[in-house]
């Protein structure tokens, strides 16, 4: 008979310790590096003689310990064996069959949480967190299919899936699998830990591939929140939200609401700028990156709250200095303010001309006219800061707008120190912003406002109320992105 070795598998504790197994049931070891070996297939429990050796694996944690897989569905038998040994193949546990599915192909031990394991069949991917005594599948977005080979990636913490027929698949960051506990699944909620999350400097590549190119998506450029619920989210609101060095709320994520594990991503970044409507489009769609380093979170459930961290590093791949990067998150971020301030100021005229419109359609002799007056100085203010021309994009009318935008979305777009040029020109539209306000200030002061609220009540009209900041901010005034006027 032909004997042939499908698996062999070196103790990482002692390289003295060797595994081998074959396609007609032994199940060889070694002690003394190869010298004499014993077979221990016979001492597996509740295995038919003969059965396919589909896997084996030494343990890391220790050299008495091993994982064995058997695959019979070649002889009609379809049932799943997986086993454990603690002393060298001199007894056996075996681990399953309750919760698994298909025969097995492989199995495979976490690098950090000796409980956590991975086994693979013909009927998909399997993982317990109590080292075999209980198995749960795993289903996100992952089908029915055989796993045939397993790695778990040392650097990233990724679980790299060998599958038939479907490519390799990769679950990212096992990390918050390891710390799930049988005391955290007994949790309302517990917050799981996570690798750093790495803030990808975005590139682009010009190919032409034929038609036998594969392909898959790319991970999301996100900082993964993780956390487990012991049961599903129902009533009450939840949400995630980051929090900025004071406490404040940095920006608010949709929560996860289902029992089991949830994963959120954050893009690292703040929202999309707003910006003031006008006619033409600023392609101006992502907010400025956050500073690296530990940042807060919390989530808020119903009226219970959980607080942890997630910690952002920077792109090894790029090499631009600590320095540089601050200075260009620092740019970045002032023109974002920029940019809302300026909305900020745009919204207001705009609510305000909208206010004296109104208000002189309603009245007559002077005060209309005054109002009309304004009303029209206003426009024009708004006309100086925001494209208004009917030809869009091909009109060519730029202002402070069409300005700001620009040069936000030059420093975002690169990761690296803003040039000379991009400084200079910062100085030059500050001092428009600053002037932009001042004007404003000038056309809705008392001087101007005074006179007119008093006519307007005296003619039983309310007055003119200038829209503050904080009440823009709560009506959430203004658009984002583009900012294109329909």
């Amino acid at each position: 008979n032909h004997t042939t070795i499908f698996t062999i598998s070196e103790s990482p504790r002692d390289p003295q310790v060797i595994w081998v197994g074959t396609d007609d049931g032994n199940l060889q070891v070694t002690r003394d590096g190869g010298g004499a070996w014993s077979n221990v297939a016979s001492r597996v429990p509740d295995l038919p003689p003969g059965t396919w050796v589909s896997h084996v694996e030494a343990s890391r944690f220790d050299a008495a310990t091993v994982y064995a897989t058997f695959d019979g569905h070649a002889l009609g038998d379809m049932a799943t064996y997986a086993y454990r040994s603690r002393d060298y193949g001199a007894t056996w546990e075996r681990l399953g069959p309750e919760g698994l599915e298909g025969w097995a192909h492989v199995l495979t031990e976490d690098l950090e949480n000796r409980d956590l394991l991975f086994l693979g069949t013909e009927m998909g991917l399997f993982i317990s967190i109590d080292g075999g005594g209980a198995w749960a599948r795993y289903e996100t977005e992952f089908p029915k299919v055989a796993v045939r080979d397993l790695a778990i990636h040392p650097r990233e913490q990724d679980l790299l899936i060998a599958t038939h027929g479907r490519g390799i698949w990769i679950l990212d960051d096992i990390t918050p699998l390891r710390s799930l506990t049988a005391a955290a699944l007994g949790a309302e909620l517990v917050i799981l830990p996570t690798r750093p999350a790495v803030m990808t400097v975005g590139s682009g590549v010009q190919a032409f591939p034929g038609n036998d190119e594969f392909v898959g998506r790319n991970p999301p450029e996100a900082a993964s929140i993780v956390y487990y619920q012991s049961r599903r989210h129902v009533f009450g609101d939840m949400r995630v939200e980051i929090l900025d060095a004071d406490g404040g709320v940095l920006t608010t994520l949709a929560a996860g609401k289902l029992r089991g594990m949830n994963r959120v991503d954050w893009p690292m970044r703040l929202p999309m700028p707003k910006m003031p409507a006008a006619t033409t489009l600023v392609p101006v769609f992502q907010g400025p990156m956050v500073e690296e380093g530990e940042h807060r979170f919390r989530i808020v459930k119903g009226p219970k709250t959980y607080e942890g961290t997630v910690t952002l590093v920077p792109d090894p791949r790029a090499d631009y200095s600590a320095e540089d990067r601050r200075l260009q998150q620092r740019t970045a971020l002032e023109l974002y303010r920029m940019l809302e301030r300026l909305t900020y100021v745009v919204d207001a005229a705009t609510d305000l001309r909208d206010q004296t419109r109104r208000a002189a359609d309603s009245t007559r002799g002077g005060t209309a006219r005054r109002l009309g007056q304004l009303a029209d100085s206003l426009e024009a203010f708004r006309g100086s800061l925001v494209a208004t021309s009917e030809g869009g994009q091909l009109s060519g009318d730029e202002k402070l707008r069409e300005h700001l935008g620009s040069l936000f979305g030059s420093v975002n777009g690169f990761a690296g120190k803003p040039t000379a040029s991009e400084l200079a020109r910062l100085e030059i539209l500050r001092g428009r912003l600053d002037g932009a306000f001042s004007r404003f200030g000038g056309l809705t002061g008392d001087q101007q406002l005074g006179p007119l609220n008093r006519s307007l009540q005296q003619a039983g009209h309310a007055p003119l109320e200038l829209l503050s900041e904080e009440q823009w901010r709560s009506r959430a005034v203004g658009g984002a992105g583009g900012g294109l006027e329909r």
